[in-house]
């Protein structure tokens, strides 16, 4: 019974997949075809549980088959991370033209993402105390007994590593091993090697500029490649986000979610205050904040479905560069610097949010300013360690817990509600790097204003070499 039950699942799934094919052959806009994908999977998704239930070994194994589709989109769009920050950032750097720096691109980009993960780590304490959440009334359940204990021996190599040594981890002592991406600085190791190339090639073009220039076209010609296979990846979207978002949907355990619902409901309340944030920064530096969402709520919807900074990257620099006018190099370097550093979602509102929340059960005052500000410059520097420790929300809670000096079995308890927040916290960390380029592109007199001000272009749409 189980097995035709899985078949019928399945078989749903490939119709939906139908139709989105059939909207795409019609020329629907992809926007349209996005957010129909997603409207698709969360009823699919909704009538699977509600017909099989959250745990059910039919929808385990219905979500193995739809994962090809939703995984598989995920690990192509993996696939070209690498290749698409190698020769962008190569071409970006050795196209540099009269008073343009790389430096100063770095300069701000890092700077707004940390200014922005101190503002969110300001609000998460501010939400927290708002809701007056407490460590102390969360109950603990066998599965976040188990991811305690992990967290605890997880804690011994936080702990163990120096922030000079985590910013070591940044430099690559093997660029061919980055780019398999073997360690979590990878993506960042990458970038400091491309620019490497760059700086190298316009070096050359002193001394041996014939060599310079064919080593140009020989770039030029792989950027072109590569980004062709953007365009035909992203084509897959809508599919992607369907399979993913049923995924989710379907395996989501409504009553674990309401036994911590007060702590789900103020982290999105932190999260939205602070895309509010985001909206206003854009506003400030003369942009329409308005214009600006209806051209990046398309990457934002694959970075909330997929919680994945790294594999939103490709989508996230075709959004700066085809629909904010943002130039190629600074696209790509906040791109890559904003799913490793200074997230605001993961590194700046989660961690201030649980350190809040545990200091009472130690003794600690969280309304005491001396722990306040300690506790945002701690997240704030933090978020450059993320990246040295292995990944997300919990490493940089990790970090920052550990050097508060506040135990760590609070994020273990947390684990139920854990990929429901993560959705929105990507989803912000995505718009906090899009915001840096943004603003980056602004201050050094890099935004194509006629691309930000025209109608929406579509992202799967060729690109022209």
């Amino acid at each position: 019974m189980e097995t035709l039950q899985v078949i019928i699942n399945v078989a749903v799934m490939l119709v939906l997949i139908g139709l989105l094919y059939w909207m795409q052959k019609k020329h629907i806009s992809f926007t349209k075809r996005v957010f129909t994908g997603l409207g698709l999977g969360l009823v699919f998704g909704i009538l699977l549980q509600l017909i099989y239930g959250a745990g059910s070994g039919t929808i385990e194994k219905s979500v193995d088959w739809f994962s090809i589709v939703g995984s598989g989109y995920v690990s192509l769009l993996q696939m070209i991370v690498i290749p698409l920050i190698v020769v962008s950032i190569i071409s970006a750097i050795m196209n540099l033209k009269g008073n343009q720096n790389i430096g100063k691109m770095s300069f701000s980009i890092i700077g707004t993402l940390l200014i922005t993960t101190a503002i969110a780590a300001s609000i998460g304490i501010g939400v927290t105390l708002a809701f007056d959440l407490e460590g102390i009334n969360v109950e603990s359940g066998e599965a976040e007994t188990a991811r305690t204990q992990r967290l605890e021996e997880q804690l011994v190599d936080v702990e163990d590593m120096t922030i000079p040594q985590q910013v070591l981890e940044f430099i690559p002592s093997n660029p061919f091993e980055d780019m398999t991406g073997a360690r979590s600085t990878s993506t960042i190791a990458v970038v400091i090697f491309s620019a490497f190339v760059g700086i190298a090639v316009l070096g050359l073009d002193r001394k041996k500029p014939e060599q310079a220039d064919t080593f140009r076209k020989i770039i030029n010609a792989l950027y072109a490649v590569v980004m062709r296979i953007v365009t035909l990846v992203l084509r897959l979207t809508p599919y992607g986000i369907l399979a993913l978002i049923t995924k989710v949907t379907a395996t989501t355990n409504a009553q674990e979610i309401l036994k911590l619902g007060e702590f789900v409901i103020a982290s999105y309340v932190a999260l939205l205050l602070m895309f509010v944030v985001h909206l206003i920064l854009v506003t400030v530096f003369g942009f329409n904040p308005v214009a600006y969402l209806r051209k990046v709520m398309t990457t934002l919807v694959f970075a909330f479905t997929s919680r994945s900074s790294a594999a939103t990257i490709p989508l996230n620099v075709e959004t700066q560069t085809k629909k904010l006018g943002v130039s190629a190099g600074i696209a790509n370097l906040s791109a890559s610097f904003g799913a490793t550093i200074g997230q605001n979602g993961c590194a700046g509102i989660y961690p201030a949010m649980v350190a809040v929340m545990i200091a009472p059960t130690v003794g600690i005052d969280p309304l005491s300013w001396d722990f306040i500000i300690t506790l945002i410059l701690v997240v704030m520097i933090s978020s450059f360690g993320v990246a040295g420790v292995g990944g997300g929300a919990t490493f940089a809670s990790l970090i920052v817990l550990s050097t508060m000096n506040l135990p760590v079995a609070l994020v273990g308890l947390l684990i139920s509600v854990e990929p429901l927040i993560d959705m929105g916290r990507t989803a912000l960390n995505v718009n906090g790097s899009m915001t840096s380029g943004l603003i980056t592109s602004k201050l050094l007199n890099e935004n194509d204003r006629d691309t930000f001000n025209r109608p929406n272009t579509e992202l799967d749409a060729p690109t022209e070499a």
